[in-house]
């Protein structure tokens, strides 16, 4: 085994003899002695660690491969493995490409790492979804629409405590003529339009902007709004075929 060819590529990424043993399910030893006898022939080129035994024993020396002749080493020894050595490079290389402190993460943190990766994901999809959602019913926004008259348009919502939700978060004001937006919001989520009714009282109403629309279908989206008991649960809506009247 003195004889085996060795190399000092430090940057090429490598597959070691304990794991080719571990994917062909073979003794450590046997895999050693297949790689001893390719490299010795020229087929393979071989580098070589010495690294502790598990249990504290006498070090062991442990040889290295490079992708190439990892395959070669595997046809050798058992054909029937090639495809599990496929997944273990893939899995390798995919480790190899993550920041070292990453790769140095203890098994269990990096499947906590994973779970929170996956939740992002899922909530990057959500908002991407909702905010598609939102800019489609901002685009068929018609002029005019009172915030009533827009959640009129979505599943379940209770119509009548649509504006006094709004003044309990402090978005509108209720007033002796009706309602008016909280300064804060005025021509951002909200217009404010004054009229004479049938009767020649003055009154008070709020108009949803563009931007108003997308706030207030997001608060239903995200259960914010009071529903009405027969809700079936569904968060729906359709969209504004035609020009809805002030009430």
């Amino acid at each position: 085994m003195t004889d085996l060819i060795t190399t000092s590529k430090n940057d090429q990424l490598t597959m070691s003899s304990r794991q080719i043993a571990e994917v062909v399910e073979s003794r450590h030893d046997s895999v050693k002695r297949t790689m001893a006898t390719l490299s010795l022939k020229g087929v393979i080129t071989v580098t070589q660690t010495v690294e502790p035994t598990p249990g504290g024993g006498k070090p062991v020396t442990i040889y290295h491969v490079n992708k190439r002749d990892s395959y070669v080493v595997v046809a050798q020894l058992s054909p029937a493995f090639t495809a599990r050595l496929v997944d273990r490079w893939q899995e390798l290389e995919e480790n190899a490409a993550l920041p070292a402190w990453v790769r140095n993460l203890s098994q269990s943190a990096r499947i906590a790492l994973e779970d929170l990766s996956s939740q992002v994901e899922h909530y990057k999809g959500e908002t991407d979804r909702l905010n598609a959602v939102c800019n489609e019913l901002a685009e068929n926004l018609k002029a005019g629409l009172t915030p009533v008259e827009f959640c009129r348009m979505l599943n379940g919502v209770n119509l009548n405590r649509v504006q006094p939700d709004l003044v309990d978060r402090k978005r509108l004001l209720k007033t002796d003529y009706g309602y008016r937006s909280a300064a804060a919001y005025r021509d951002k989520l909200f217009t404010e339009r004054r009229y004479f009714n049938a009767e020649g009282r003055p009154c008070e109403k709020v108009i949803l902007t563009q931007k108003g629309a997308k706030w207030l279908y997001s608060q239903y989206e995200q259960g914010k709004l009071s529903m009405r008991k027969e809700w079936d649960g569904q968060f729906t809506h359709v969209l504004f075929d035609t020009e809805v009247a002030p009430a």
